[in-house]
C-alpha cells in the first residue's frame, strides 16, 4: 500500500519543495511545534533539537525532514524566521 504524501511549500515564491510522506511530516511538525515552543532557537540549535527528540524512533534523516518541513512551515506562516544576520526561529 502506498504511503500517503503531502507536497510541501517552500517560503520563497517561485521554489518548489519535496513531497514526502504525510506520517513523517506530522512526526517533524510535531518536534519543531514541541520544540519552539519551548522557545526560540538558532537554525542550528532547531535541527539538534529535531534530532534528539526523534531520532529513538524515527525512520529518516530527521535533520533533512526537519529543514524540508520547517520551510514548509515558514510558508504556511505557522513558524517564522527573524531577519538578524543569524536567524532565529520561533512559533509565528
Amino acid at each position: 500500500m502506498k504511503d500517503t504524501t503531502i507536497q510541501t511549500l517552500h517560503p520563497d515564491a517561485g521554489k518548489t519543495n519535496k513531497v514526502i510522506s504525510l506520517e513523517k511530516y506530522e512526526t517533524i511538525k510535531v518536534a519543531i511545534l514541541e520544540v519552539l515552543k519551548e522557545g526560540d532557537l538558532s537554525h542550528t540549535q532547531l535541527m539538534e533539537a529535531i534530532h534528539k527528540r526523534v531520532s529513538s524512533y524515527f525512520k529518516g534523516n530527521a535533520q533533512w525532514y526537519g529543514e524540508t518541513v520547517k520551510l514548509d512551515l515558514e510558508a504556511r506562516g505557522v513558524i517564522q524566521r527573524s531577519k538578524s544576520k543569524l536567524p532565529i526561529y520561533s512559533v509565528a
